[in-house]
């Protein structure tokens, strides 16, 4: 099994066995909520086990209390919906009925998931042989190792989005925050006891969970946070209630799936924190509906594409002394076109622009396109001035897809924006950088990291520079070469079986 990590989630591969189990037995568009269905039972059903063995030990009789549970934020699971119900019954034809019912036992105790569980197990379109397969694959998953405030449903529907995208040879459309970003997003916005936190492309509600335990570890109670959040995808919508209610937190996500351009479900909201991961280039957004909105402070955005829309957007939902993280894809930094270049001079020329961070490749899951964190802040402690970091050579590769930020880079970052706020922070060439709004209008009003923090110093080796010229130039003759000589060897050795070349 591959360790887990940040990047990855430690059983990609039992995922992907119960997915090749299920092809070609059901419908493509449900193997995401069979498999999501499965992995939110064993999920649940090992938090509660666990507590469970640990209660019987005490022999105090309240094994089945759900206070006890619920205590530790851990989802009290009822009898008829437990794994070991469930595994007993792979083999038999009930298997598809008893998984039914222990989503709608699961329901009944918990109002806020009615109707949000999936409830397909029991289709005929399933093959029960087949679905006693997959338990079987799952009741052997080993989710020891799993931390509590992974984002393991999201993480598990996005590496299904991927895989079956690269399997139906199509783009996924959808992709999963990886945990090292929603971290290091926190841990510079800091969300505090007491209040709002708001994301508008909630996905499946990581931003939340990490806000949570962040307030949660510097001895705060997360109870006392206000979430709210919006999704327009149904699916990732009912996950995100999932994802939160396993973990006892409270949050309005409204009543439904919705578009949150043309339907915004909290429109009155005043947040203090908004951190988001919208859709990268995201269009159409349906820009012709909203021409005149009073979202639009600095300028209508393009209705090809809705980066400067979701800025607006989240802007207009700040409090007086709000502050928002986002990810953002780096064409937000530079483009011009279609009033793009006007919009962000006008945001920046308002002082609203904190920081900006430049992302390493390969952080996601399944998209490469390069990506930019932005850090926006009304009434910001360095009046007139912007923080620029390029973090693109942190990280280390955890396989050979996947990069992953240590807590150590995350702290790195932090402490760099802590500083800076302070008035601290010594720069850093080639990773730090503090710019004010004079300089960045030198640059055009682009916000492009690299701009500013220049090329990191490179150590002086001592050898002069026409000493190291000549033997660089001699190395790469050397080099050439013994290119050409291997060159003619393979020719020889192909044309000895007749190929020409």
């Amino acid at each position: 099994m591959a360790k887990a990590n940040n990047a990855n989630i430690g059983f990609e591969k039992q995922i992907w066995d119960a997915a090749c189990v299920l092809w070609g037995h059901i419908p493509a568009a449900e193997y995401r909520n069979v498999i999501i269905g499965l992995i939110f039972l064993r999920y649940i059903s090992n938090a509660f086990e666990k507590k469970y063995n640990e209660l019987v030990k005490e022999g105090l009789g309240f094994e089945n209390d759900p206070d006890e549970y619920l205590a530790e934020n851990i989802f009290f699971v009822p009898e008829e919906a437990r794994w070991s119900k469930i595994a007993a019954a792979a083999h038999t034809p009930e298997i598809g009925k008893v998984i039914d019912n222990a989503m709608r036992a699961i329901e009944a105790d918990n109002k806020r998931l009615k109707n949000v569980l999936p409830k397909n197990f029991g289709t005929p379109d399933l093959d029960k042989t087949v679905l006693g397969e997959v338990v079987d694959l799952f009741t052997n998953l080993d989710m020891d190792e799993t931390e509590h405030n992974k984002d393991i449903l999201g993480r598990t529907y996005e590496y299904c989005l991927a895989q079956f995208a690269e399997k139906e040879g199509k783009g996924g459309g959808e992709f999963y925050t990886p945990s090292s970003i929603v971290n290091t997003i926190v841990s510079i916005l800091k969300p505090f006891d007491n209040c709002r936190v708001y994301d508008p492309a909630c996905g499946s509600g990581g931003m939340f969970v990490q806000s949570a335990d962040f307030i949660e570890a510097h001895s705060g109670n997360r109870s006392h946070m206000s979430i709210y959040g919006q999704e327009a995808n149904s699916d990732t919508w009912k996950m995100a209630i999932m994802n939160l209610t396993i973990r006892g937190i409270d949050a309005d996500l409204g009543p439904h799936h919705a578009d949150t351009f043309t339907n915004d479900l909290h429109p009155r909201l005043k947040a203090d924190f908004i951190m988001a991961n919208p859709p990268f280039n995201y269009s159409p957004w349906g820009q012709d509906k909203l021409q005149d909105d009073k979202r639009w402070k600095y300028g209508l955005p393009p209705a090809n594409n809705a980066n400067f829309a979701w800025i607006q957007h989240m802007i207009h939902h700040l409090a007086p002394n709000g502050k928002i993280g986002l990810v953002l894809a780096n064409g937000a930094l530079s483009s011009q076109t279609s009033g793009e270049g006007e919009i962000r001079k006008k945001i920046i020329q308002d002082d609203l622009v904190e920081g900006i961070i430049a992302l390493p490749p390969q952080l996601f899951y399944s998209v490469t396109i390069p990506a930019t964190l932005w850090f926006i802040t009304k009434n910001k402690k360095q009046k007139g001035k912007t923080l620029f970091i390029d973090a693109r050579n942190l990280g280390h590769m955890v396989d050979r897809k996947h990069r992953d930020f240590s807590q150590e880079d995350i702290q790195k970052l932090a402490n760099t924006f802590e500083a800076f706020q302070n008035g601290e922070l010594e720069e850093v060439k080639g990773f730090c950088a503090i710019a004010d709004l004079d300089e960045i209008e030198k640059q055009d009003f682009i916000l492009t990291p690299g701009r500013y923090v220049g090329i990191e110093e490179q150590e002086d080796d001592g050898e002069p520079f026409e000493e190291k010229m000549a033997r660089l130039t001699s190395e790469l003759s050397d080099l050439f070469a013994e290119s050409h000589k291997l060159e003619e060897e393979i020719r020889k050795n192909l044309g000895a079986i007749g190929y020409e070349i």
